[in-house]
């Protein structure tokens, strides 16, 4: 929308708001790191009461089509199996994965779900779809512990975060870097710049047209560095390792 508002002539100077990080042309967005921070400190928090009642726990997160969230906190609260919109799931590995860990002992499991996340040859978990609106997402946490509850035979719960994630006191990074875009956003207009979008090339901030800004999302590559340290943490992602 602000890219086509400033094709009509209005002076507009964007910045990248968005928790998903799906924004392109840009390393982060501002909101990510709280939403991951908050999501990693629940999942530390699941892993006790996982551990003590013996539990396979599902977390679904948010991340439509994009699995940032789900990766980033994933890899960073040691879940077991991360689950992203970007792999479609065999639910077959992530049973697999489960039952090896109670077998040697880790009697419980900890299942990172990003909302947009769709088994092999599935579609996602849509709960309203009205023409002229992007459809609703929802309940891919329930059936996914409902999935394993039926395959392993374990007990299996589910929690959704859901909109804890876009709340709360933000992180020091997402403070400072909202500043920092603001500032630059203020600059770029006092300079005569419109239809651009302020964008993290770090170290500096620049200016990337709207219309690049918005031209595709951005997904989470499977040959990211993050990516390749879950595979090698040992952490499923729904497949085979392919």
């Amino acid at each position: 929308i602000a890219s086509a508002l400033a094709k009509k002539g209005v002076r507009i100077v964007g910045v990248p708001k968005t928790i998903d990080n799906d924004l392109s042309r840009t390393v982060v967005t501002f909101g990510f790191d709280t939403a991951v921070s908050f999501a990693t400190e629940c999942i530390d928090r699941l892993h006790t009461t996982a551990s003590s009642h013996r539990r396979v726990i599902v977390v679904e997160v948010m991340g439509r089509y994009a699995g940032w969230i789900a990766l980033n906190a994933g890899v960073s609260a040691t879940a077991d199996v991360i689950l992203l919109p970007e792999i479609p799931y065999d639910l077959g590995c992530v049973a697999e994965k489960i039952q090896e860990r109670y077998a040697r002992g880790r009697a419980f499991a900890i299942v990172v779900v990003s909302e947009g996340a769709r088994p092999k040859g599935g579609g996602y978990a849509v709960i309203e779809k009205k023409a002229g609106q992007a459809e609703r997402l929802g309940g891919v946490g329930e059936r996914v512990a409902a999935e394993i509850g039926q395959a392993t035979g374990r007990d299996t719960r589910h929690v959704v975060l859901g909109h804890l994630l876009r709340g709360g006191a933000p992180t020091t990074f997402d403070r400072l870097i909202s500043l920092r875009f603001g500032a630059a956003a203020v600059r770029a207009l006092a300079a005569g710049k419109t239809g651009v979008m302020v964008a993290l090339d770090p170290p500096k901030v620049r200016y990337v047209p709207l219309a690049e800004a918005c031209e595709r999302m951005k997904v989470v590559p499977l040959d990211c560095d993050t990516v390749l340290t879950a595979r090698e943490l040992g952490i499923c992602l729904g497949d085979a390792g392919e």
